[in-house]
């Protein structure tokens, strides 16, 4: 069976090192089941620019993780700008967020399994899986599934 391939959106770094969010303990434990190899992992270099927008020692550490976890970093690309541009003309991204869906787009492009996110304004929606479902099918690339962290990693007695 094949590994899923996920693509961690920016915020995924961000919660890494942030102990009192609520999702901070799900996050650290996604990255260690990618670390066990239940996960390839991938991100992008529109996640590298924003890590690196943040406070020098914390965009340190966030990219640091990206090496730590062998986390492999895809190249933007015409093709994802472009189908991130078919997202935001949809309705589905609003237009002064074009990062979020080029984070989406780049995923589709790279026939990624799964997004995994904490953006719940723009990312993380049923009707945002939904509406970019249906434009990657209507284009020819598989829809991607969209989740946060606390939906997927694995919990004792479950």
């Amino acid at each position: 069976m094949r590994t899923q391939q996920i693509y961690l959106e920016t915020t995924m770094f961000n919660y890494y090192f942030e102990p009192e969010r609520e999702a901070h303990a799900d996050t650290v434990k996604m990255f260690e089941e990618i670390k066990e190899g239940k996960y390839q992992a991938f991100t992008s270099v529109y996640a590298v620019e924003e890590l690196e927008e943040a406070p020098d020692e914390k965009a340190k550490k966030m990219t640091n993780l990206i090496k730590e976890f062998g986390i492999i970093v895809l190249d933007a690309s015409e093709e994802a700008d472009t189908l991130s541009t078919k997202y935001q003309e949809q309705g589905i991204i609003p237009p002064g967020s074009t990062v979020d869906a080029q984070h989406i787009a780049v995923a589709t492009v790279n026939n990624m399994d799964m997004i995994l996110s904490l953006n719940f304004r723009h990312i993380v929606r049923k009707k945002t899986e939904t509406m970019t479902g249906l434009v990657n099918t209507s284009l020819g690339y598989k829809p991607v599934e969209i989740h946060s962290p606390m939906e997927v990693v694995e919990r004792e007695n479950t």
